[in-house]
């Protein structure tokens, strides 16, 4: 892959990461017995809001060091789609209320959809520990 696709996958990585990562913080600091309060008034179950946010916390520190990164963010799109679909569609892309629309989370989600499918080995552990590019 050219040099210049290796750095913008880089930055993809760090910046999806990061904010996974501070995603991921912030529902442990909310309480998990809160968030899975929220997630049920959309009628999902209780275990998919502690399962989404461990994802995120151990999937942003994943793709900020680069190890699994097509895994993890495979598994990012889904949790972003899945977001969208449940939480956000019904808001509108910028939503008119103080709550935010789902424009971030479409950008999270073509981030790493875009690390999905092309990966990101620059400065990543996948590459040190197995000497590998865009390990899945």
């Amino acid at each position: 892959m050219s040099t210049r696709f290796e750095w913008s996958a880089l930055v993809l990585r760090l910046i999806a990461g990061l904010t996974f990562l501070i995603h991921g913080i912030d529902k442990f600091q909310m309480g998990l017995g809160n968030v899975a309060g929220f997630f049920g008034t959309m009628g999902l179950p209780a275990f998919i809001a502690y399962f989404v946010a461990f994802l995120e916390l151990i999937g942003g520190i994943a793709l900020i060091l680069g190890l699994g990164t097509r895994l993890f963010s495979a598994v990012m799109v889904v949790i972003m789609a899945g977001a969208i679909l449940t939480a956000k569609l019904s808001i509108g892309f910028l939503s008119g209320q103080a709550g935010a629309g789902y424009e971030l989370d479409l950008a999270l989600l073509a981030m790493t959809l875009s690390l999905a499918i092309s990966g990101s080995s620059k400065y990543s552990l996948d590459g040190a520990l197995f000497g590998k590019k865009n390990i899945a």
